[in-house]
């Protein structure tokens, strides 16, 4: 997905179904700030778009989207809205921390279904199959 986003301290779980959707998107407490001048330094020089909650740090920001719901569901509507796909495909970023996935062809973990194809993460190495998370999301998204 071409379009890059930074979120806000206000919006980790939103920044989790952008990544399950492919986005590379950045949470602030992630790169540890939260000061306004800090998101919007590394957003410009980034090439991010700001989602944020804040009016003024939307304001001051030369490219965001001002989100105003509490709900999930709500800001992922308001996503939408404004024309960001929301739709999943292959596992693509990972959902903790923003890393790319690839492919892993190593032993299936044990904890993880038989036959499903896994991911792991580049970054952290987590590793990622289509599992109840990932229905209960797609579910989420269905509903929009």
């Amino acid at each position: 997905m071409g379009r890059r986003f930074f979120l806000d301290v206000m919006l980790g779980r939103l920044s989790t179904y952008l990544r399950m959707c492919g986005y590379d998107a950045a949470y602030a407490l992630d790169r540890d700030v939260e000061a306004d001048d800090a998101i919007l330094e590394l957003a410009g020089s980034e090439d991010r778009t700001v989602v944020t909650r804040d009016v003024q740090l939307a304001e001051r920001a030369d490219d965001a989207i001002l989100i105003e719901s509490l709900d999930v569901r709500d800001q992922l509507r308001e996503l939408r809205n404004v024309g960001v796909e929301l739709s999943l495909s292959e596992p693509a970023r990972c959902s903790d921390c923003n890393g790319e996935l690839v492919r892993d062809d190593g032993p299936t973990p044990d904890h993880a279904p038989d036959g499903k194809a896994v991911w792991r993460c580049t970054d952290c190495g987590k590793r990622f199959w289509k599992g109840s998370h990932w229905e209960s999301v797609e579910t989420t998204l269905s509903k929009l």
